[in-house]
């Protein structure tokens, strides 16, 4: 598919909503879908809208897609992810369109021709992750344990016992399909569904292994190293691809997505990569001016107020925030300046006060 911004694809603006969305991709479908539109381009075109709503009606796709833009998340994503879990039944439905429902219907109507059998990789997991604001300063490295299913170790998978071998099943072929026909008058219906024999695996096991019972992978707890790269947002998404679920029959494991979720902190306001602290000085030192000692994520800082400062003033310390994604230096971290104003002042404070204001 041709890399086109998919805000532009839908006419939309970065800040739509999910209804703007979801009625922007409708009006649109309804003029290019398939069973109304048989103009040559008119699928192309379908297609392209179809994806662009599968990555912005998703909170997590979109959030990457806005960060990395059209070429950072074509190289985290394939085809078949983009619309992994997209749900297209409802706006189908409403729009009064059969043929199409959840990811595996129209995935394959685009890349498989139709009749595309479901792929029998492992389940995709999700694990979320917790940091604080302080682990962002740098890659942290961190080790996470993942229960999954994983190749059974004693029959490598097979799901036979150690010498003896699975044997193709003579009512499939060993296809793990069926077809079913039936008659409806003149009209002969004809179905391909899960043969009933070796329940889709296409083999029959007459000995099952004793470890995994015959099912070819097994349960266990797995320690993973990732390293969390630098000035992450919450809620970004890692992909390890291959850690998922172990694949029946030798089929390929799914992914492992680790949603990265970051502590609320004490002293800080993040804002993308800057930060954001709020100080406190008396009325004198703001006329006056002063000295204030600024924590921030690289260790305390000495700031220099100076005199006149007012109430709510913000000062800059350069390059004091998170690391920027993609390794464009740091954002900054802004101090505001709030002033305390005394409530209960001495009979000589109130009189010095007066002199003040009367010789200004």
């Amino acid at each position: 598919m041709a890399a086109k911004d998919f805000y532009e694809v839908l006419g939309v603006p970065k800040s739509a909503t999910k209804d703007q969305i979801k009625d922007a991709y409708r009006k649109l479908a309804l003029q290019y879908h398939p069973d109304r539109n048989k103009e040559a381009g008119a699928e192309e075109k379908f297609k392209e809208i179809s994806e662009a709503y599968a990555v912005l009606s998703d909170d997590g796709k979109r959030k990457q897609y806005d960060a990395y833009g059209q070429e950072g998340f074509r190289q985290r994503y394939t085809d078949e992810d983009i619309f992994r879990g997209a749900n297209f039944g409802d706006v189908f439905r409403d729009m009064g369109f059969g043929g199409f429902g959840g990811f595996e219907d129209i995935f394959a109507q685009f890349f498989g021709g139709g009749q595309r059998q479901r792929p029998n990789r492992g389940e995709d997991l999700t694990y979320h992750i917790q940091l604080n604001l302080e682990d962002l300063v740098t890659d942290a490295s961190r080790e996470i344990e993942i229960p999954r299913t994983e190749v059974c170790s004693v029959c490598n998978g097979s799901g036979a016992k150690p010498g003896t071998s699975p044997r193709t099943c003579g009512t499939c072929g060993g296809s793990g399909q069926v077809q079913k026909v039936q008659s409806a008058g003149f009209a002969r219906l004809v179905r391909i569904v899960e043969c009933g024999k070796c329940g889709g695996r296409g083999v029959i096991i007459d000995s099952p292994c004793s470890q995994c019972r015959g099912s070819g992978t097994m349960h266990r707890n797995r320690k993973i190293s990732l390293v969390v790269p630098a000035g992450l947002e919450d809620g970004h998404t890692l992909r390890l691809r291959g850690e998922g679920d172990a694949g029946e029959r030798g089929s390929p494991p799914g992914d492992l997505y680790v949603v990265v979720n970051v502590r609320p902190h004490k002293q800080f306001v993040r804002q993308n990569s800057d930060l954001f602290f709020a100080t406190k000085i008396d009325a004198v030192q703001a006329m006056l001016g002063t000295e204030k000692e600024i924590p921030t994520l690289y260790g305390d800082v000495m700031l220099q107020i100076p005199p006149g400062t007012q109430p709510g003033e913000r000062f800059t310390l350069k390059e004091k925030g998170l690391p920027r994604i993609g390794g464009r230096g740091r954002g900054n971290q802004y101090v505001q300046v709030n002033v305390e104003v005394p409530r209960n002042l001495s009979s000589s404070q109130k009189e010095l006060l007066k002199k003040l204001s009367s010789e200004r």
